[in-house]
């Protein structure tokens, strides 16, 4: 089976791009805006449409295999690739993708991606967006052209067994703390709420009161609400280094903030993503690995996960042998290919690190989709519910697409 043809469609993504140093410095709502202007460079102002490439490969006997380039929400932020535009990226990938596939032969995932590994570093490098977005369409070409999953296509080329069984699913509120954590509730998502802790004074509270009452009312909350007594999902905030802003970066006086917070999870497990930003990898690195330890003397059941600055798979890798954390955020539109999710899930799993399938709000129903089905093979610990901030729509895409793969699995099994 050959490409035929290679075409690109313009597309919006399911959020916005957010300048997240902007927001850090204080950055006020004004509506669904921000007030004021950006800090990082490329925005036009703190919050912008997102948008997304839609790479459309035709076979030659006319069916049609898809991926969607997209970036995460908060672009340019923690050592990512600038903002992502449409209009400048296509005319790259007329340039330096086109003529590559146009005629070739649909081969092995993986050697269809080795053979464009020169576009995934050194001068001819393309944004981790077009990487994510050309990776998905390659093994959506094998899956369509052998006529099995793209789980499947990934098992058997990285020798994993197929497990056709549920990875659990993380959903995140958006700004809707409340509203969402009830939707959550409803629907049993396996770990919730996200949060969105992204500001001091609105969000965390300048002595932390916001977010401890956050989680008592989340813990509450499930017990009013739920159907089954047994159900006690797991609570995992991402704060986004604004812990590290109230301690001013103190490692030390995190950790006994975030130990104290346990007692307010009551019996569910507590996650907390980005206690620090130190605005560099090895300082993150550090703190992170000092956090975790004092946590360690403290007696502490609270858990870290690593996000920002932890962005490729070198770094992945990074992060895990250095143990710094509880879990590693593998934020998939950062690694660029998809195939470095799977090697990335997989290397933590290998060395006793809790492995989150991540990725953004800003994707596509298109991204989201091939990220359940290299959940399903490579098996993290939990995915990300995406695209969007409603919860219902990441939701859906992800949880039936799921349950869709298991259904066909256990029929052919």
């Amino acid at each position: 089976m050959k490409i035929r043809e290679v075409l690109f469609a313009p597309g919006k993504s399911a959020f916005f791009f957010d300048d997240q140093r902007a927001i850090k410095k204080g950055a006020l709502h004004d509506g669904f805006v921000y007030q004021g202007g950006p800090v990082t460079g490329g925005f036009r102002r703190v919050r912008e449409a997102g948008e997304s490439i839609s790479i459309l490969l035709v076979l030659e006997d006319g069916r049609v295999a898809v991926g969607d380039c997209a970036a995460v929400q908060y672009s340019g932020a923690g050592g990512r690739d600038p903002l992502f535009k449409a209009d400048a990226y296509i005319p790259v990938l007329e340039r330096e993708l086109k003529p590559r596939l146009e005629g070739a032969e649909v081969r092995p995932f993986r050697d269809m991606t080795a053979a464009l590994a020169d576009l995934e570093s050194g001068p001819g490098r393309l944004h981790t967006a077009l990487r994510y977005g050309i990776s998905q369409a390659l093994l959506d070409a094998r899956a369509v052209a052998l006529g099995k999953p793209g789980c499947e296509v990934l098992c058997d080329e990285y020798g994993l067994p197929r497990i056709y069984e549920r990875v659990p699913i993380f959903g995140q509120t958006g700004d809707s703390r409340h509203d969402n954590v009830d939707k959550m509730i409803l629907k049993e998502v396996d770990a919730l709420p996200h949060g969105l802790i992204n500001n001091v004074d609105e969000k965390l509270g300048r002595n932390g009161e916001k977010l401890r009452d956050y989680i008592r009312w989340i813990v509450d909350r499930v017990r009013k609400l739920r159907l089954r007594p047994d159900y006690l999902p797991v609570i995992h905030i991402d704060v986004y280094g604004t812990i590290g802003l109230l301690y001013d970066g103190d490692p030390l006086k995190t950790a006994e903030y975030l130990a104290g917070l346990e007692s307010a999870a009551g019996p569910h497990e507590l996650y907390i993503e980005g206690p620090v930003d130190m605005e560099g990898k090895d300082e993150q690195i550090r703190a992170l690995g000092r956090i975790r330890e004092r946590l360690r003397v403290l007696g502490s059941r609270v858990k870290i996960v690593a996000d920002e600055w932890c962005n490729t798979l070198e770094d992945i890798r990074e992060f895990t042998d250095a143990g710094c954390c509880h879990m590693v955020q593998i934020k998939t539109p950062d690694l660029g290919g998809i195939q470095n999710t799977v090697e990335s899930v997989l290397y933590c799993r290998a060395r006793g690190m809790e492995a989150y399938q991540g990725g953004t709000c800003n994707e596509t129903e298109i991204s989201a989709r091939a990220c359940v089905h290299a959940a399903m093979a490579a098996r993290p610990a939990r995915m990300l519910a995406k695209p969007g901030m409603g919860l219902d729509e990441g939701f859906t895409i992800v949880n039936n697409e799921m349950e869709r793969i298991i259904a066909l699995g256990r029929r052919r099994q």
